[in-house]
């Protein structure tokens, strides 16, 4: 699917910014007995999706900026993303993938975490995915792949692993408010 690279990456950033924002409003004030229970379902308290995400940008965020130093500088405005990349984003968006994941064993978040701690790790990995949007408006994102948390040797599109990134961050913040 071809996209105007600047409209996506100014997408993103605006997501990423309300996202930021969701996670103020909705968590930072919060009682710490709200944040660590459990959902009624016998899902993830609140702590344990922001941790679950956290442990996703400690994996894909340095990935990510080793992508940003080998990608190729681009003034061209069309971003093409892959069918892999594409695939990843519906599955994993609220929007358009219903179907439950379990959650890998290197990404299941503990019970009894740091709700201080949990929340501002959060908070400063979505300024540094901020920032390496930014940096990604000059380059070529189709031009370098970032590996699969769950499989190293399949990698998607840089530009796919932003969108892929923040679905994943929506269908996870959804459910922590669920909690609420």
């Amino acid at each position: 699917m071809k996209l105007n690279k600047y409209r996506l990456t100014e997408e993103l950033e605006a997501e990423l910014r309300n996202q930021i924002a969701q996670v103020k409003e909705s968590f930072e004030n919060v009682s710490e007995t709200i944040l660590q229970s459990p959902a009624d379902s016998g899902g993830w308290s609140i702590l344990q999706c922001l941790d679950h995400l956290n442990s996703y940008g400690f994996y894909y965020l340095p990935q990510i900026s080793d992508a940003l130093k080998r990608a190729k500088r681009s003034d061209s405005s069309v971003y093409k993303s892959g069918w892999l990349g594409d695939y990843f984003t519906k599955i994993m968006s609220p929007e358009t993938g219903t179907k439950k994941f379990k959650a890998f064993r290197d990404h299941q978040p503990e019970k009894g975490l740091d709700s201080k701690r949990v929340i501002s790790e959060f908070l400063r990995q979505e300024e540094l995915l901020l920032g390496y949007l930014s940096d990604a408006k000059s380059l070529d994102m189709a031009s370098v792949k970032i590996p699969l948390s769950i499989s190293p040797f399949i990698g998607i599109r840089l530009g796919d692993t932003f969108r892929f990134l923040l679905a994943h961050n929506r269908r996870h913040l959804l459910q922590a408010k669920r909690n609420l």
